[in-house]
């Protein structure tokens, strides 16, 4: 893998990460806070769907 694709993807996940936070800090905050009451078999569950999720764009990509 080239490393600027890399970096260019890291960067791209980092601004919409911050997207977010950065329109409703207080939006933000109180799904943090739902996030904060699942149990750990959901927050494994929604992780897992995302790895796959990635991983299938990436296939496909």
């Amino acid at each position: 893998m080239d490393s600027d694709l890399f970096w260019g993807a890291l960067a791209l996940m980092l601004v919409l990460e911050g997207l977010y936070p950065f329109i409703s800090p207080a939006g933000w905050r109180k799904l943090f806070a739902q996030i904060l009451q699942l149990g750990d078999g959901q927050i494994r569950f929604f992780g897992l769907c995302s790895i796959g999720l990635g991983l299938l764009l990436m296939w496909l990509i």
